[in-house]
């Protein structure tokens, strides 16, 4: 089937005036979750807002058999369900729906990519300004190079006739497994694509709040003058999670919370609160300057591992009124798994910024409560002016900026209640992006998607960064690989981790926050 661009109804007119150019979107495993979740669902809402071009067209290819039809109806229910508004609009969602189109294939050179190619570059036809295509990788990570491959062999996107970047191939983590195949995967993709094409995606940095951290900093003087050693006293960086590994039980074996969660999503956030200001907003000049600040993190040599790290796996408990499984008894686990489900980690920063202020990096499955959050606790003040008086310590002041569930900046500082005795109290200022702006935030992907549209890479990593995340990961992973632990499992699933977490903040003199 060829594409007519003339039969697309234009997206009604309900949000803004701009408009990006002309797209196809070709979406790789258009059958699995990742689709129906999160990708559809968020090309809908862009939808509803009338943020997709006027000419757009999305195609799903795997290898299941589907028709047209039927990839629209299983993409219907999946917004019903998926989409933050539900099947908000059903006349837009017709329009929407019209875009849609499917190709089974497999993940090599075959009937599917000649369909595939034959569909796309029909798109093309009567085209005055030829459309952007984008090829989202929504694959296990083993198909990446080989589907990579396939779209540069078959002429759907090459660096050598891309004079207009009309290309962006999207892949999602993980980027390799460690630092070599890092390394091997940027080597095979970069004999085919030019870097500027491709875009690696990670969710956290199209979430709003994480956004916000550059604006929050650098647009607000209150904030930046203090936002260094000399007021800081540390920084915890938390993604808890309350669930266990679920139905994930053999991808985890391989994973681990620091191959899931640290590589990417904990070291994007580390460089959002610590980077030094770009000279501009375009991508190049926000991305120089998070890989120069991951440059400036101090690795922790195998020897400090034990002393600058602590591990755990949860196990077994009741949560809520109901039993919990622990993780070796969770599907697709080793009965005997040392695997590691928490992890916490302490980074120093050597640059004049940050230089002697602890960085404390944390992520663990069954936790009490979901929750991701940047805390800057700052330094306390001297005591010498209360001295006289019966006042307890006078808490730190913390600024802290929740990534999820509820977007928000919430700062504590210290205040006297009415009354005649001189009493200290803490007192919290919280803005809720929901309550403030009168309506919930776009979700992740319905961000980066938008942008790899309109072909901006700036909230998507770039080659040296992954590498350089995985240079500080590898040596931890590698310690702990050939030292298995006696104690697994270490902490009651619904608790806040393992005690030696608490024990190594107190050893610093510090203590984890309970959000």
């Amino acid at each position: 089937m060829v594409l007519d661009p003339h039969e697309y109804i234009p997206h009604p007119s309900a949000g803004p005036t701009k408009k990006p150019h002309a797209c196809v979107l070709v979406i790789f495993g258009a059958s699995g979750d990742l689709t129906k979740r999160k990708l559809i669902p968020a090309l809908y809402n862009l939808a509803l807002e009338n943020r997709l071009p006027e000419r757009f067209a999305v195609v799903g290819y795997a290898r299941s058999e589907m028709s047209d039809d039927v990839f629209r109806e299983k993409m219907r229910d999946a917004v019903k369900e998926f989409s933050r508004t539900g099947l908000a609009n059903e006349s837009v969602w017709e329009q929407f729906a019209a875009t849609l189109y499917y190709v089974r294939g497999g993940y090599e050179q075959n009937d599917g990519f000649r369909r595939l190619k034959e569909l796309v570059e029909g798109f093309d036809r009567g085209s005055r300004v030829l459309p952007a295509r984008g090829f989202y990788l929504a694959t296990p990570p083993d198909a990446y190079e080989q589907l990579i491959q396939c779209i540069a062999r078959t002429g759907l996107a090459s660096k050598e006739s891309d004079g207009e970047q009309r290309a962006r191939v999207v892949i999602e983590k993980p980027f390799g497994t460690d630092l070599q195949t890092a390394r091997e995967l940027n080597q095979r993709i970069h004999e085919v694509l030019d870097e500027r094409q491709i875009y690696r995606i990670d969710h956290y940095l199209g979430k709003e709040t994480v956004q916000n951290i550059m604006v929050f900093r650098f647009a607000n003087a209150v904030f930046e003058p203090i936002w260094n050693r000399r007021y800081v006293d540390h920084v915890q960086i938390t993604a808890a999670e309350s669930v266990g590994v679920e139905n994930r039980g053999g991808y985890y074996e391989q994973a681990g919370v620091v191959r899931d969660m640290f590589q990417n999503h904990l070291l994007q956030l580390l460089c959002a609160t610590a980077m030094e200001p770009p000279v501009g907003l375009d991508a190049d000049s926000v991305r120089d300057e998070k890989g120069k600040l991951l440059k400036s993190v101090r690795p922790v040599a195998a020897e400090e591992v034990a002393a600058a790290a602590v591990r755990g796996q949860y196990g077994p408990s009741r949560v809520d009124g109901q039993e919990v499984p622990g993780y070796r008894q969770e599907p697709g686990v080793a009965k005997n798994s040392p695997n590691v489900t928490y992890a916490a980690i302490r980074f120093f920063i050597d640059n004049w910024r940050w230089e002697g202020v602890p960085f404390y990096l944390r992520s663990g499955k069954r936790m009490p409560k979901r929750v991701t959050e940047v805390a800057i606790q700052f330094k306390r003040p001297p005591m010498l002016l209360f001295k006289s008086h019966a006042v307890e310590d006078v808490n730190p002041n913390v600024l802290v900026m929740r990534i999820q569930p509820d977007e928000g900046v919430s700062l504590t500082f210290e205040v006297k209640p009415p009354g005649h005795d001189m009493i200290i109290r803490p007192l919290c200022l919280d803005f809720d992006y929901e309550e403030s702006f009168g309506n919930s935030p776009p979700e992740a992907y319905e961000t980066l998607l938008e942008d790899c549209i309109e072909g901006d890479s700036t909230l998507f990593t770039r080659h040296d960064w992954v590498e350089l995340a995985w240079s500080l990961m590898d040596p931890i992973i590698q310690v702990w690989n050939l030292s298995r632990p006696r104690n697994f499992p270490n902490y009651e699933a619904g608790s806040w981790g393992p005690k030696e977490a608490d024990e190594f903040m107190a050893r610093e003199g510090r203590r984890w926050r309970k959000p």
